[in-house]
């Protein structure tokens, strides 16, 4: 069974123990987060999609650990002007693992 969900303003494909990050969610590592956002569920079959969610659809991750991305490094430079800035961005995730898929 397949469904796709949306997560912090993002959608995602996701399948029983998918492995995927995602935005922070405000939940603790090692607790489970219920997301009621499920756009479409597939399996047997057949294909359920929302208008623009299901309801009574709901699909259960555990939230595994918090992460962070790649360094983003930007530059600010003005030629001729003696003015330039070096800045740097990391963004935090969180590590999420499906663990059912309710339709």
């Amino acid at each position: 069974m397949q469904a796709v969900i949306q997560v912090g303003g993002k959608q995602y494909r996701v399948a029983q123990d998918t492995v995927f990050f995602a935005e922070l969610t405000g939940t603790e590592p090692g607790k489970d987060l219920t997301i009621n956002e499920v756009l479409s569920v597939s399996g047997n079959g057949q294909i359920k999609v929302g208008q623009p969610f299901l309801s009574g659809a709901s699909v259960t991750a555990k939230v595994v650990e918090e992460v962070k991305g790649p360094k983003i490094v930007g530059v600010f430079y003005r030629t001729k002007k003696h003015n330039h800035r070096k800045w740097g961005h990391r963004q935090s995730y969180h590590k999420l693992q499906v663990t059912s898929i309710k339709a």
